[in-house]
Formats: structure tokens, C-alpha cells, sequence
């Protein structure tokens, strides 16, 4: 199977969701798109940060001020890449996805998908130690199939190993939610 962008056309909700004021903590993130591939960071290692070096799509938390979902991830980006994603097109956002990390009262994030024409050449900021495009194509024929141990919980997840670099849990999840839609 070959990744196409094309194939999302339609799939995604259109919608711009503005969290409901029921106390929950919500999130939103941002699937940049190049041709087959999706532009992924390195997170900087924090102390008190549950996502520290972990690698991930450039989102956070929604702000009041960010008045939806979408401004968040666009906000998000922007601050932890240093990419404009105003010349992206916007295909639509995925549903709603929690760390399962969290909990059942955890943080909700919803991913938005954009295409972009043109690469971006990403600049990360204070919260990202590193950006790297990750080829869609090959993750999706299992070239990158790995499995991650959660430190110090005997845990185990699926993941892909890429470049020295392991995606799992929520990312690898989004994105393979991605690739279930582009087949």
C-alpha cells in the first residue's frame, strides 16, 4: 500500500471543536504533511514533564485564548517548530485520543491533519530538541515495527524505531489511525 494524502479527502471530520467547559484538560496537535511523509520532534528532556524526550507531533494544551482546538494546534506548532502552517491546507481533524498514560479524567487530544505544497524546514524551539520527517510509506509496511519497554513498569507497546528514534503510545497511535484512513 502506498500513502497518499488524497485517500484522506473526506475521511476526516471538518469541524472546528471548541472544548466543552467541563474541566477537562484538552489538547490538540498538528499531522504536518509533506508528500508521504509527517514532520515529528524530539521533545527537550524536562523535569515533570510526562511526555520529557519523548518524540511526538507538535501540539499542547488548549489555552482560553486559543478560542478552539485548531488555533491550538496552529499555536502549538508555530511555538514548538517555528513553522507557519498558513499556507498549509487543512484536511480535517481526527477524533479525540487520551494518553492512555492519563488516566480516564486525562488529557483529551484531538490531532489535526494539514498538507503542505512546499516542505517546511522546521526551527524547534525551547520545547523540542530535535525535528525529523518520518516517511509514512515505509512505516506503513512495517519496515519501522518495533516494541518500546515503559521504564521501570515492565510494560510493553508497540512502536517503530526509526533513526535512533522509538514512537510509541499516543503518536504511534495517531498515526496509525492515519494510515487506516489513507488505505
Amino acid at each position: 500500500m502506498s500513502f497518499s494524502i488524497d485517500r484522506l479527502i473526506g475521511k476526516l471530520a471538518s469541524d472546528t471543536p471548541r472544548p466543552p467547559d467541563d474541566g477537562r484538560r484538552r489538547a490538540a496537535v498538528a499531522i504536518v504533511l509533506h508528500g508521504e511523509q509527517v514532520l515529528l520532534m524530539k521533545r527537550v528532556v524536562r523535569a515533570g514533564d510526562p511526555w520529557s524526550g519523548h518524540i511526538s507531533l507538535p501540539g499542547g494544551g488548549f489555552h482560553a485564548s486559543d478560542g478552539d482546538l485548531l488555533a491550538t494546534a496552529i499555536r502549538e506548532t508555530r511555538e514548538e517548530l517555528g513553522v507557519e502552517l498558513d499556507g498549509a491546507r487543512l484536511l480535517g481533524h481526527l477524533r479525540a485520543l487520551s494518553p492512555l498514560s492519563s488516566g480516564p479524567d486525562g488529557v483529551e487530544v484531538t490531532p489535526f491533519v494539514f498538507a503542505c505544497d512546499r516542505a517546511v524546514e522546521p526551527r524547534p524551539g525551547p520545547e523540542a530538541e530535535a525535528a525529523f520527517w518520518l516517511p509514512l510509506e515505509r512505516a506503513s509496511t512495517g519496515a519501522f515495527d518495533s516494541t518500546y519497554e515503559y521504564p521501570g513498569t515492565g510494560r510493553t507497546f508497540p512502536a517503530w524505531q526509526v533513526e535512533g528514534y522509538t514512537i510509541w503510545g499516543l503518536t504511534w497511535r495517531i498515526l496509525g489511525e492515519l494510515l487506516e484512513l489513507a488505505r
